[in-house]
Formats: structure tokens, sequence, C-alpha cells
């Protein structure tokens, strides 16, 4: 296979405004409205195959299995997980939601399940997991594919299809692996060249020529009102929903995305090298990378070429430039110094009112749309001259757009239940919304009201356009936690005194201290520690602490705290009537204590090898709500230090909703005999600890409204690793 291909079709200058031939359109996301339920299953059940096989067709582009197990980038696992992990989230969702009782593959469901990429965009940690064969990986998607479309066919459909209905799960898992399509997409293209090939199906756009120089277009003054209501006929992700209204002022906007002829007189001006372009994040992640032009271009003895997909070419210099956030803010630096004028990304709302202007509609069903998007033309972008929409050109699709905007919620705002992780840990002020779409951005991403947003340094197929406006203002983010559960957890952590209990993380941090004597007091690992209040009360000891949860809703919190120094919530007073609270880090801890502290998102029964050489673990609350606890329990020695001290704390409140009865470590009849949790652990735990303390009984308190709580105590043991 050749790895460089010509690109040499030059369009006249007269069809710039005519549109390629199109494909046929890919299946749009379906309304979810109708009469006739039985059409709408079917119509859901095609929509639930074509997607599917789409996304079966993008891995059939790796050659070798080496494709699968190495990553392709060191922030993200490697494909064997993103190829096994759509199906996986399909299983989840439906236990989730009761459509299903028994699972598929329950190691797969673990291992295939948490996809969150690491807060750190220079953590190097490699991926820990034994993963599958690609036979098996396969094997696997056939079977969640029979169950899905049995249960498509079988399982009772009403419309609309709402938030609560269970049917939402199947939509939600559609539209998720429309996700993975583009972001796996991105990850081949970033794999090793020789490991990939070029297939029809895949085939990048052939055609290339001169770039046209970038000129304004006037946007006037103008009102944004955005945000779906909850009866919206369309799927969206929750961050869709609520309501946001902006007055906008006039500013003009670059005609074309910046296109790669455009960015290659900032490299060639020496952008990559002169500090004062770039942001203090954007210049933290320049330094680590020394990165001198665009992740994707090649320079080579043939000149310029540009790493697609499947294939190498030669630099198609009117095609859009794909770069990261630092790049596009860097590149508008540079030209604000070329032209004397406030030259900077757009924001969302003033990218919505170039979609207003531009006359852009959301794309009809079985009507190739006017973009390059959905996958209705090439498997690449495009000349950024190709696609007119009025009088400015890709608003929608090619590649996305970089905005100014921090993603933060609309009023009204709410967490979907069944995907409460999707956007919480995105609301931190480090994630920045992109807007348009690609060209394989399908279904909801394709759609004006996506809202879909990266952490600054990551690749997607994502470049920009630049706007002249004015400088803007300090963004505001989310005031009020609003959600239950992240606000009684807030509460339970940071919060008041209730029926004379003292706080329960604290209690807990000084039990452990104190049963450490003299021993030293290096590292702590805090595991399941929620919003961290006994991870900061731990590092007043401790040289450093490291705090892991399985929910990044929950960790973000302790993040913020950490980061921001301050985090606010409302919290139920009676009926819809809430309290306001504020808490700040200083209350109880100093900004030096906080830095000792390292939260991370993980799973307790399947760590990472790098987590090890702990002085104390403290596991609080946690081992009744494991699926398997006996991982952990096993396998945790492997993580500390001789000598070391294990501190286990439970209300043994066992839960077949979290953990299956045979994995239960007590509160059990095992042949015929009563097995308390204290035994359990006693039998799990001989074998490298002693109990050298308890149990003793930690009381807490949840505060539910102002005139409910929920009193409980925790049993507390303390246990030595022999070593």
């Amino acid at each position: 296979m050749s790895s460089t291909q010509s690109l040499n079709t030059v369009f006249p200058a007269d069809n710039a405004v005519q549109e390629p031939e199109a494909l046929t359109p890919y299946l749009r996301t379906p309304l979810l409205t109708g009469n006739d339920v039985e059409a709408k299953r079917q119509e859901i059940a095609q929509y639930f195959n074509t997607t599917w096989q789409r996304y079966n067709a993008l891995f059939e582009t790796l050659t070798d299995d080496r494709a699968y197990y190495q990553k392709s980038i060191s922030l993200r696992h490697p494909l064997i997980f993103y190829f096994g992990h759509t199906a996986t989230f399909f299983v989840n969702k439906l236990v989730l939601a009761g459509l299903v009782e028994a699972r598929v593959n329950p190691d797969f469901e673990s291992m295939f399940a948490i996809g969150v990429d690491e807060m750190s965009w220079d953590d190097l940690d490699e991926a820990h997991y034994d993963w599958p064969t690609v036979d098996e990986v396969k094997a696997y998607r056939a079977q969640v594919n029979t169950l899905i479309n049995h249960l498509i066919q079988t399982t009772p459909l009403s419309l609309p299809i709402t938030w609560d209905n269970p049917w939402w799960t199947f939509l939600m898992g559609i539209e998720h692996e429309h996700i993975h399509l583009e972001t796996s997409s991105v990850l081949i293209r970033q794999q090793n060249i020789d490991w990939v090939q070029s297939l029809p199906e895949w085939a990048p756009c052939a055609e290339s020529g001169e770039a046209p120089v970038n000129d304004f277009v006037a946007i006037p003054a103008g009102d944004v009102t955005i945000g779906k209501e909850y009866d919206d006929p369309y799927y969206g992700w929750d961050n869709e929903y609520g309501n946001h209204h902006a007055s906008v002022k006039a500013f003009k906007a670059a005609r074309y995305l910046v296109s790669n002829q455009e960015f290659l007189e900032f490299v060639q001006a020496g952008g990559y090298q002169n500090e004062r372009f770039w942001a203090e994040e954007g210049l933290e992640w320049l330094r680590y990378t020394q990165a001198r032009h665009p992740s994707f271009w090649i320079e080579s003895d043939k000149g310029w070429q540009l790493r697609l997909m499947t294939e190498i070419v030669e630099m198609p210099w009117d095609w859009p430039a794909d770069v990261n956030y630092h790049e596009a803010k860097a590149f508008c630096n540079w030209l604000a110094a070329q032209k004397g004028e406030l030259v900077r990304l757009p924001t969302e709302d003033e990218w919505y009112r170039m979609a207003d202007v531009a006359g852009i509609k959301e794309l009809e069903r079985g009507n190739a749309c006017h973009a390059n998007l959905h996958l209705d033309y090439q498997a690449s972008s495009c000349p950024v001259n190709r696609h007119a929409q009025g009088a400015l050109y890709d608003v929608v699709g090619n590649v996305w757009q970089w905005t100014e905007t921090a993603i933060y919620p609309f009023d009204n705002f709410k967490v979907h239940p069944f995907y409460d992780d999707f956007t919480m840990p995105t609301f931190d002020g480090r994630h920045n919304i992109f807007k348009g779409g690609s060209w394989i951005s399908c279904g909801n991403e394709s759609r004006l009201s996506a809202r879909y947003a990266f952490r600054k340094h990551f690749f997607q197929h994502a470049g920009f356009r630049y706007v002249i406006a004015e400088e803007l203002e300090e963004q505001v983010g989310s005031n009020y936690e609003t959600d239950k559960m992240l606000s009684e957890y807030a509460e339970f952590h940071y919060g008041d005194r209730y029926l004379d209990v003292d706080n329960f993380p604290t209690a807990l941090a000084e039990l452990a201290i104190a049963a450490m004597g003299d021993q030293p007091m290096g590292n702590a690992l805090d595991i399941g520690c929620a919003v961290g209040r006994s991870s900061f009360e731990l590092a007043k000891k401790f040289d450093r602490v490291t705090g892991i949860d399985f929910s990044a809703r929950l960790i973000n919190l302790g993040v913020q705290l950490q980061r921001q120094g301050v985090i606010r919530y409302s919290i139920v007073d009676e009926g819809e009537l809430a309290l306001y609270k504020e808490r700040r880090l200083t209350d109880f801890a100093d900004k030096t204590t906080a830095e000792k502290v390292t939260f991370m998102q993980g799973d307790a029964c399947n760590l990472k090898p790098n987590y090890q050489g702990y002085d104390l673990v403290l596991a609080a609350n946690l081992i009744d709500r494991l699926y398997q606890p006996s991982l952990f329990l096993t396998t945790i020695q492997e993580r500390m230090n001789p000598g070391g001290i294990l501190m286990i704390t439970s209300p043994y409140t066992w839960l077949e909703e979290h953990t299956d009865k045979e994995n239960w470590v007590g509160g059990r009849k095992v042949d015929g005999e009563n097995v308390s949790t204290l035994d359990g652990l006693k039998m799990m735990l001989a074998p490298h600890f002693d109990l050298v303390q308890g149990p003793v009984a930690v009381p807490f308190v949840i505060r539910e409204t102002s005139r409910k709580f929920q009193h409980t105590l925790s049993e507390a043991t303390m246990w030595r690793y022999r070593g």
C-alpha cells in the first residue's frame, strides 16, 4: 500500500460554492415522537444496526493486532478497549434501566466500562488490563448485538420516548457509539500507519487546490436563545437541556476555517518557538511535547505531508488545519500582533450568531447535508472553500471549531440519571466547547444543539476560525451544585455537624493517623474517597495522599475545592425550597496541605499497578458497594509497604443491586452457618494481615432535609500488613 497519495484535483474558482456529489445519506437521529409504535420500533432497530455495522467497519481498517493493543497516545486506552466499550456501555445502561437482569460477560463489562481520560495531560501511566483477544471481543459484540435486537423487538414501547422511558437507553447507546465512532477514528489516525489500511468505504477526499485568502464577514449584533426543552422531540445529552439567553455584540468572523496554508504562516514565523503567544497552560503543553507544528503534519524530504485516518498524503493546503485549543489560541494571539486588533476564538454564543446569520438549519432526514458532515461525502476533511453557508463557509461540518467557552450548565440543567458522569466532570473550567461537527460527526453530534467539550490539549478532528471582537468578560461557571446526590455528599464531607455527631471523614482520618503510631507516614491511599474530605485530612500528616473513587462526578468536587478553593452547592430545606452553602478550603486546610493530594478515577477491584508503596490504605464505607470485594481484599497488600495499616470501615449494608450475593463478604449463611462480615474479613485478610484494632463503632449522619437524617453506625477495623 502506498503511504502517500497526491491530492491534485483543483476546483475552478467559479465552482467554489457548488456541492460535491453526496453518498447515500447516513441515517439521522430519529424523532422520539410519533403515532405508529411498530414503525418507530423498526426505525430505531435500523438506526441501531446501521450504527453498529459502521462501528465494526471502522475497525476493519486495522490490519495488525498490534494496532488494537499498543496505545495510539498515552492518554487513552488502546483501541481494543474502545472496540469493546460501546457494547459494554449498552449492557450496563440496559441493566441500569431494568431491561436486562443477567449480564452478558461480567468481566468484560467491568474491564471495558470506564473510558474517562486521565485528569493530567502528562500522565503516562500504562494500561494494566489483561486484554482479551480481538476475536473474543468480536464474539462478545455479536452476543450484545443479538441481545439488543431482541430487546428492541420485544420491549414494550410507548411514545413519545422521554428521559424516564427505558427506551431512552437504546438511543443513548446508539448516540454514545457515534461519539466513539469519531474518537476511535482519531485514535486510528494516531496509530502506526503500517498497521492500518485504506478501504473504499473510508476513502478520503481526493480534492485540493490553492487555499483561499481569508477575509472577514460582519456579523451584526443579535440575541441568542439556546437550550432544549425537556420534551424536545430529538435525543440530546443532558448538557443540551435547560435555557440560556444572551445578547451578542457585533463582531467580524473569518469567512473560512483556518487552512493548512494559513496556519503554515504561523509555523514559519516561529509561532511554536515564541512563548509570548501561548497561554500558561498551553505553554506547559508546548514545553512538554516540544511540538513544532500541528500533530498530524509530517515534515519529510518530500516536503510537508498530512496524516489522514488511514493514509499519508501530500499536504492539502486548502484543507482546515487540525489543531488543539492551545495551538488555535496561540495562532490568534500571533495574528492579533500582526493586525493590531483583538483576534480570538469565538464564544459559543457567537457561533450561534454565525449559524443564524448563515441560515443553518438542522439536517433533514433523507437529504444530503450542505456540509462535510455526517459522513455524507468523504472520510476526511475537504477544502475550506467547498461548502458555502451564506457568506461564511463550514459554519457546520469539515472539522469541529474550538471556542473560548468553557462548558457550563444552562439554567434548569439536570443530570440524567442513566449517565450521571457524562457532563458533570467537564464543568471544571478546563473543558472547552467546540461546535459544528466534523466530517464523521453523526447523529446527535451533527445537530445544532450538540454541546461537546474536551480538554484543551486533546486532538479531535478539530480546527478553528477566528473573530475580531471585543475582549471577553471573565467567564462564570456553575455557581451552585444542584444535583441531590452530589450536594448530600458535599454536606456530608464539608457541611455542618448534625445530631451532635462528629464529621465522619475527619473522624476516620483521625483514627487512621492514631493507628499509625510512630510509623512512617509517607504515602496514604484513600480508596473510595468520594468528594475528598478524608484525603485532605490525611494530608495534614502524610507526605502524599492519593484519593481514588469510581465516580468522576464525586472526585470533581474535591478537585474543584483543591484548585479553586471553594465549592458552592444547594441542599434541600423542605419540598422545593433550598439552602445554599459555600465551603472554602481555608475553613479546614491550607493550600500547601491540599497540594499533597492527588485525585484520580479508578476501580477498587482493578487498580492500576502504579498505585503502590502505601503506609496507610483507608477504605471507608467501600466494601459493601463493590461488585466483587474479594478482588480488593485479596490484592490490596500488593499496594502496601510492610507494616502498613489497612483501615476498613463499613455499615455492612449488603445489597444485591451493588454486589451479587455470592460475592458478599459476610451477612449471609454459608453451608447453613452464619457468616458475619467481620468473619469474612478475617478469612480473606488472614494470609497477609493481623487485626490490630477494632472493631470500633463510628457513627455518621447523612442529612436529607432540614428535618430528616439518616443515623448509621459504621464498623472500623485496623489491620497491619505483615509484609
